[in-house]
């Protein structure tokens, strides 16, 4: 998936407020940030949602076939691991991740260098006015990182230096881009512990995207193969016009008879 950052408040304002959930949405210049946040900080809070630990293990390690590849690809083991988990086809999975993630499916721009987009007016709209911040004055932008990926990480780095939560908040994160912002759909119990785990490996990755699709109501629409109304819910209105529904089908059909030669 290329990056599609905030954008559309309407396609935001409808998605979310009908129940649903958009992971990113593409930038559009004219978009009243502050209404669509505001929209945002009323829905990210309003279900339960289910714990990462309650569905994955912990964080403290990494199987003995991802120890090479953990920053830079998802092993056959890491699919089945993960459908088996949500109680879905391997195939089906499989489908979503190509789709979302795109065919490069990177998550990394360095080992332990998560791929990082900075959004500026999220991070302004997520700053608190008074009162302790978390504040990371030693931080350091990786080592090995030019172009794109520099400038990116170099003002996310420079932003933790004055409020670390809301650079974070205000970051898309991963090969899914998923919002700092969404930390607790996605399981976890602060935006620390996402970038943590974001940081760790692409299974990691993959695993917080799976909370996320959980707790964002979207779990059965994978299951029955209801590519239409997943598309909807993790891609917004626009998703027929960009054809996802259609994509993940095709590529659902590649996966499964694949799996049936």
């Amino acid at each position: 998936m290329s990056r599609t950052l905030i954008a559309n408040i309407l396609t935001v304002a409808m998605a979310l407020l009908c129940g649903e959930s958009v992971a990113t949405v593409p930038q559009n210049k004219d978009t009243d940030v502050a209404r669509e946040i505001t929209v945002l900080d009323q829905v990210i809070s309003s279900r339960k949602t289910l714990s990462f630990d309650s569905i994955f293990s912990s964080i403290a390690s990494v199987p003995p076939e991802d120890v090479e590849s953990r920053y830079s690809s998802l092993t056959e083991e890491d699919f089945a691991y993960v459908a088996d988990k949500l109680d879905v086809e391997v195939a089906a999975i499989k489908a979503v991740v190509l789709i979302e993630a795109g065919t490069q499916m990177k998550g990394f721009w360095s080992p332990g260098v998560p791929v990082a987009n900075f959004d500026r007016k999220m991070y302004a709209r997520f700053r608190k006015k008074g009162g302790e911040k978390r504040k990371l004055k030693d931080g350091v932008v990786p080592e090995g990182l030019s172009g794109y990926a520099l400038r990116e990480w170099t003002q996310l780095v420079n932003a933790r230096k004055t409020d670390a939560d809301a650079a974070d908040k205000g970051t898309f994160w991963g090969m899914f881009q998923i919002g700092g912002f969404n930390y607790g759909k996605c399981g976890c119990r602060s935006v620390e512990e996402f970038v943590e785990r974001m940081s760790y490996s692409e299974l990691e990755q993959l695993e917080l995207f799976a909370v996320f699709i959980t707790n964002s109501g979207m779990l059965d629409d994978l299951r029955n193969k209801n590519w239409a109304a997943f598309s909807r819910k993790y891609n917004g209105p626009s998703y027929r016009r960009r054809g996802y529904h259609t994509k993940m089908a095709a590529a659902y059909k590649k996966y499964k008879s694949d799996k049936d030669k």
